[in-house]
């Protein structure tokens, strides 16, 4: 019953005990799902996947169990995990008068690794895990192998839906746990399945980290039947990762590193690259996010590379090294295990503990200086090569400075020639439209508000920056172009207080050379100057596709789907007029305004990078722009079924 009380002539809804809601058992986990498993995106749904195996893969680094096999059902919506563990208890647990089956896959925070003495290591210590799994899919079948017996049990929603079934053990089974789901539609949407080359890698990626570990890898869907065991652990992933990089080592061999308490596994290898790439586990979790543990990492690192180049008296003369030029080219793979690790949420991407940074710090910085000292000539190599990164870098912000002394804000005259700029000198309501081909910008220059909107056109596409030095990217004259007009420098010299526009807006044609140009341009502005997307400055402008008339009214349609939706709705009798515009320059001035131009009634996307997917970002830059052709074509092929119409 709502209670309501008279106010100033209204009636409000008075707030009492009443409205206080209690969500029991899992119902916390389906209501905010995205606090337990990080969203229900994408990641969320292979987060439930990887939360059952890392149950698994506890067994393993404790020491209980050798092989896991994962199957993927036939429609990639549903799997199935098995391991030859001990099997998760089934006794009766007299206290909650439940089964420890039913217990732990019911029941937030119910599990075996709070005491000490059941896992020594392990990634799972929230006793969440398996229960938020059960509480988000649809079904949930458990199978346990223990005590001479086979228990079976049925869940759905959180719910048990059978009891605990006791029969026979299977001919030549021993012990084991076999976990089936299928994740709820009503939670993570009917388009979600999984991706079995993703799946086919972290499970690859665990077999380097578990020595003796044998993971066998079923799709059902293909028939494909993929096993995995890598006896050389981390020092041949290391290799890999490299390799698939395609880049050169500078090292003839590898920098191996394992000590115990903590248990620490550190592989590393100086390459011909210009980044840093640093892939971080505890107990097995990849940490995305890092943490302390690569805090300690980094910070040991290069405290080792300057007590070498100090005792041997190889720093060099007029140039300063700075920890960035030390680690650049660096490829790094740290496992970590430690007894109770202390994770920030429960998607366990980055690592909490205080401790483990003045450790892991510790245990690098003496290991490492050791070896420099130990392999002279490849340390040399090592020194030589950070010193050319320090001269690079250097040089680099040489020619950034003398771009931004041309771009301050009131060097009008500095402007480029093709900027038609605007009134307005306050970046809060300034914005630019970073337009593509002249005849494009023309229409744009009409329909624009001269007060507060700047044209800028672009002649054909800019330059691709994946592999390109800053020296490069500055005597590209359309990307020049760009830094000039914005104002605010680029790289280390990056002063948003320069910054002449508050909005960028990236305006081209809906059509694959018009997407081309705005990922030329996305790449430009997330290797060059990341700030203007972190703080959220970068739009795609969307331009309609169609302009479709029905009696007297007018609808716009960004794509084929828009259109035909609109189609639909339109009366049986109505005849409309469709037209489909080949580019901007072909759509008048007022149309442009209107649907693109004018804050009133245009339709844009922000750019934006959510916390946790920086790392993701990157990868799919670089498979998008980078030199390897096999990850571009991976990456098409793995979203053929996403592109309907393709501009030839």
């Amino acid at each position: 019953m709502a209670i309501t009380q008279e106010k100033g002539g209204k009636m409000e809804k008075r707030y009492s005990g009443q409205d206080i809601t209690v969500l029991e058992g899992l119902e916390p986990v389906r209501k905010r799902p995205g606090m337990y498993i990080g969203g229900v995106d994408e990641r969320g749904y292979h987060h439930l996947l990887w939360e059952i195996v890392d149950n698994s893969i506890d067994e393993v680094i404790n020491g209980y169990a050798k092989k896991i096999t994962v199957t993927l059902g036939a429609d990639h919506r549903s799997a199935t995990i098995e391991d030859d563990g001990r099997g998760i208890p089934v006794d009766h647990v007299a206290k909650y008068n439940k089964n420890a089956l039913e217990l732990i896959l019911c029941t937030l925070h119910a599990g075996g690794k709070f005491e000490k003495g059941n896992y020594l290591h392990s990634g799972g210590l929230h006793g969440v895990g398996s229960s938020v799994v059960n509480a988000l899919s649809d079904q949930l079948l458990a199978t346990v192998w223990r005590d001479g017996k086979e228990h079976t049990q049925g869940f759905s929603r959180g719910y048990p839906t059978s009891k605990l079934k006791t029969g026979p053990l299977p001919r030549g089974r021993r012990t084991g746990t076999q976990i089936y789901f299928h994740p709820d539609a009503d939670i993570f949407g009917a388009k979600a399945y999984f991706d079995v080359v993703q799946i086919r890698e972290r499970l690859e990626a665990k077999t380097y980290l578990h020595g003796g570990l044998h993971v066998i890898l079923i799709d059902e869907k293909s028939g494909e039947r993929v096993e995995f065991a890598h006896q050389g652990g981390i020092r041949d992933y290391l290799q890999k990762i490299v390799v698939e990089r395609d880049k050169s080592s500078i090292q003839p061999t590898v920098f191996f590193l394992e000590k115990d308490q903590p248990r620490l596994e550190l592989a590393l290898l100086w390459t011909e690259s210009t980044d840093e790439h640093i892939r971080s586990f505890v107990n097995g979790i990849p940490t995305g996010a890092g943490g302390t543990h690569e805090l300690g990492l980094r910070s040991g690192l290069v405290k080792a590379v300057r007590n070498f180049i100090d005792t041997h008296n190889l720093g060099p003369k007029g140039v300063n090294l700075t920890a960035e030029d030390i680690r650049e080219g660096l490829v790094v793979i740290l496992s970590l295990y430690i007894v109770e690790p202390q994770f920030q949420g429960q998607t366990k991407d980055k690592l909490n503990n205080p401790e483990v940074q003045g450790e892991v710090d510790s245990a690098v910085r003496v290991a490492l200086e050791k070896w420099l000292t130990d392999n002279r000539s490849v340390a040399e190599g090592i020194i030589a090569r950070i010193v050319l990164a320090a001269r690079a870098r250097e040089a680099s912000r040489a020619a950034s400075q003398a771009v931004v002394r041309k771009t301050a804000i009131s060097a009008r005259n500095a402007l480029p020639g093709k900027l038609t700029d605007c009134a307005s000198t306050s970046p809060d309501e300034s914005e630019l439209f970073i337009v593509e081909g002249d005849s494009a910008g023309g229409s744009a220059k009409q329909g624009r508000d001269r007060r507060t909107q700047a044209i800028l056109p672009l002649r054909g596409k800019v330059l691709n920056v994946e592999q390109a030095s800053m020296e490069k990217v500055l005597q590209n004259v359309e990307l020049k172009n760009i830094v000039t007009a914005l104002g605010c420098g680029v790289g280390a010299d990056y002063d948003e207080s320069r910054l002449r526009y508050g909005k960028i807006f990236i305006l081209t044609d809906a059509d694959s050379d018009g997407h081309h140009i705005s990922t030329l341009l996305l790449n430009f502005f997330y290797r060059q100057m990341p700030k203007l997307i972190t703080d959220g400055h970068v739009y795609l402008a969307l331009p309609p596709l169609y302009r479709i008339e029905i009696g007297k009214e007018v609808h716009w349609a960004l794509d084929d789907e828009e259109r035909d939706a609109i189609l639909r709705k339109a009366p049986k009798n109505a005849k409309p007029d469709v037209s489909r515009f080949k580019g901007l320059g072909e759509m008048p001035a007022e149309d442009l305004k209107a649907t693109t131009l004018d804050p009133k009634g245009r339709a844009a996307l922000q750019v934006v990078i959510t916390g946790g997917t920086e790392l993701d970002t990157d990868r799919v830059m670089n498979e998008l722009m980078g030199k390897d052709p096999q990850a571009r074509f991976r990456f098409i092929m793995e979203r053929a079924a996403e592109a309907k119409d393709i501009d030839v």
